[in-house]
């Protein structure tokens, strides 16, 4: 048997990790900004299609979005007790 085969398996793959864009709410933090997201789901039990509101913790390295812009996140290893979310561009100033 030759090695080649066993070392194309040996490492494990990575799963594919979500990305959600949404508005910054909040900037206040150091390296952190608050990004609220809105999805459109149907109701469980009547069908009617409601707004789904969820806010996310995310990193932001470098501190550049701010109050208002449209970002897009993705999703990482906890980095805090909160945060389990990175900014990687922001769409709209």
């Amino acid at each position: 048997m030759s090695d080649t085969a066993t070392t194309t398996t040996d490492a494990p793959a990575r799963g594919l990790r979500k990305s959600l864009v949404g508005e910054v709410v909040s900037d206040k933090m150091d390296k952190t900004v608050v990004v609220r997201t809105v999805s459109r789901v149907p109701h469980r039990r009547f069908g009617k299609i409601i707004k789904h509101i969820a806010k996310f913790h995310a990193h932001d390295e470098k501190n550049e979005a701010k109050l208002g812009d449209k970002v897009r996140i993705m999703e990482t290893r906890p980095l805090s007790r909160l945060k389990r979310w990175r900014l990687v561009e922001i769409l709209k100033h």
